[in-house]
């Protein structure tokens, strides 16, 4: 049983494919990376069949902060969080992967721009290199809570 890291968001509307370039270079020893596009419902066999010890979602979300920062968002905050374009809300994949995974985690990353168009921003893309060396080092017990 080892650990799953799950990116979710759409690279076509810029900061909110934050998740995506997390799971592309994330490469923690132990863990499994999945790049879920804009449908994380779609890999959820995959989290079913492995039942890892650790589930961490990374998605661009509206928390608030400063652009490129990163919080782990608990599940009762879910609801207050404006979370990219997918098509299951969060809280809903989360209840529905919990039974499997020994621990959920959603990890949000603010955007600074999320319109048509490719690429992240640069305090966004420095921001994600951050996360990614935070999980690969530290898990996300490394990351700050949203208050």
């Amino acid at each position: 049983m080892g650990n799953i890291l799950m990116g979710i968001g759409n690279p076509l509307r810029r900061d909110d494919g934050a998740g995506n370039y997390v799971a592309r270079n994330f490469r923690g020893r132990g863990w499994r990376s999945l790049d879920c596009g804009t449908v994380p419902e779609n890999f959820t066999g995959i989290v079913r069949k492995e039942r890892p010890h650790l589930l961490v979602l990374v998605d661009a979300a509206d928390m608030g902060i400063p652009a490129g920062e990163s919080r782990v968002v608990p599940k009762e905050k879910i609801s207050a969080v404006s979370f990219g374009t997918h098509q299951v809300s969060l809280d809903v994949l989360v209840d529905f992967l919990s039974g499997t995974a020994g621990r959920v985690v959603i990890v949000g990353v603010q955007p600074l721009v999320v319109e048509t168009g490719e690429g992240l921003s640069p305090v966004v893309r420095e921001g994600a290199d951050r996360l990614i060396g935070t999980l690969e080092r530290d898990g996300p017990d490394g990351v700050p809570v949203l208050p």
